[in-house]
């Protein structure tokens, strides 16, 4: 009887871009996932740390693997396993603590030790300077409507906030030969969308020498003409100069959507985090975007709380935001994470003031959002079908190339097509829309994924 497996992913798009390849290559053992709500032999929990929350909920995610399968062998990998993995080994009934580094050796891993060869421990290791970039190849991937390829790993900025470099080591890059073969078979199999991903990924090519870079490795992919548009997932402030604007101007392919951490609105707060950019940096950098992509999509990460903050600061920081033309907030909480410098800071914000702060950014997040969606009315976008279409009576749900949630009908669209919609109406938080034309159907293999 085949040995039945779960695998519970908290944290970022590499993760569960990590996690679907594992869930592959036990798949492809012969092992088969459990069915939902049903006991597995083998649960995986791959974990984050980026916040005291992540960490939280990735030792309650461990735990609760433990309690609702039992005799199950239960193996935790990430981050968490990767900075604390000694910490995490001390929780009883889990067998099985493998660190990044020998991520990709799991379900190898796994396979032996369910083959009783007795309880294994990988603790982590500190990464060294020589890290080669491991890949992990994957044909398909859950989500049926869009794919991630990871592309970059590692973190080289050492913000005085961030366990991230800790727990990914330093940058390395996926040879441009083999993101162009990834996303050939992600091509064949059907998908329209693929997200390029990285821990770092504005770094992409500074381990590679030759002058290879991600505006580079853009132009080889456009040259390519697939049947693909490509996202990016978050860039620096910094790397985002002219020629990745202009062409993200120019190039449909390209979705015209930047993620950008600023963290801080405050030039002092900046300095006290190690970023290497200011206010009237990031600044110039959204207008540049805007001037150049009247609708684009500029999502912005921005932290409250940060030791030192006051209120002069986190005024600044509110009055940069306002000012600019971005279109949405992810706000975080500052949460001291142990074996960084601003751990060790002082002048730590209260905790209720954090709270409050944090509230604050983000009801100016959803005025933002609110303005961009308004500001995107009466336009035609091509929206990737996520949710609904013939499987749901003709009632769709997905996302345009600037990142709007946007709602039509149209009865025989499936998950995967992408369809032209004119944007009528904005109604809780999406927008509603008509279809123009027909739909970019998915290719044959899609309906498999």
């Amino acid at each position: 009887m085949a040995v039945s497996f779960k695998i519970v992913t908290l944290g970022c798009k590499v993760n569960q871009y990590e996690s679907a390849y594992l869930a592959s290559e036990l798949v492809r053992s012969g092992w088969m996932h459990a069915g939902p709500g049903r006991p597995a032999d083998v649960v995986v929990v791959n974990t984050c740390i980026v916040t005291a929350t992540a960490q939280r909920q990735s030792r309650q995610a461990v735990r609760k693997a433990i309690r609702e399968n039992p005799g199950a062998l239960v193996a935790a990998t990430g981050c968490y396993a990767q900075v604390f993995g000694e910490e995490l080994s001390g929780i009883p009934g889990l067998h099985l603590v493998v660190d990044n580094r020998e991520k990709v050796r799991l379900p190898e891993l796994l396979r032996d030790n369910g083959k009783g060869q007795g309880s294994v421990r990988v603790l982590g290791r500190p990464f060294g300077d020589r890290v080669p970039f491991q890949h992990m190849p994957l044909e398909s991937f859950p989500d049926r409507s869009r794919a991630f390829l990871k592309i970059q790993d590692g973190c080289d900025a050492y913000c005085s906030y961030c366990i991230v470099p800790y727990a990914r080591g330093p940058c390395r890059s996926l040879a441009p030969g083999r993101v162009l073969e990834g996303l050939e078979t992600l091509s064949r199999r059907g998908y329209r969308e693929v997200v390029l991903t990285g821990i770092h990924l504005g770094r992409y090519g500074a381990d590679l020498g030759e002058g290879v870079d991600l505006v580079g490795l853009l132009g080889l992919i456009l040259r390519e003409n697939l049947p693909l548009r490509i996202r990016l997932s978050s860039l620096e402030p910094g790397e985002i100069r002219r020629p990745l604007i202009e062409m993200a101007a120019s190039e449909e392919r390209l979705c015209a959507h930047f993620h950008i951490p600023l963290q801080s609105g405050d030039d002092g707060v900046l300095r006290r985090m190690n970023r290497r950019y200011g206010r009237a940096d990031f600044a110039r950098v959204v207008r540049a975007i805007r001037d150049e992509i009247p609708q684009a999509g500029i999502g912005v990460d921005v932290m409250a709380g940060f030791p030192g903050e006051d209120e002069k600061a986190h005024g600044n920081t509110k009055a940069l935001l306002r000012d600019l033309p971005v279109s949405y907030l992810h706000v975080f909480p500052y949460s001291p994470r142990k074996g960084t410098p601003a751990s060790r800071f002082r002048e730590q914000v209260e905790p209720s003031r954090i709270k409050e702060r944090a509230a604050a950014l983000r009801n100016l997040g959803n005025r933002k959002k609110r303005a961009f969606q308004e500001a995107c009315l009466d336009r035609v976008f091509e929206i990737l079908v996520e949710r609904g279409g013939a499987e749901e009576g003709g009632l769709c749900e997905g996302t345009s190339e600037n990142y709007l949630t946007v709602r039509f009908p149209l009865a025989g669209a499936r998950i995967g097509d992408l369809v032209p919609v004119r944007t009528e109406l904005s109604v809780r938080g999406a927008l509603v829309g008509s279809p123009t034309g027909g739909c970019t159907a998915v290719g044959g293999g899609a309906e498999g994924i």
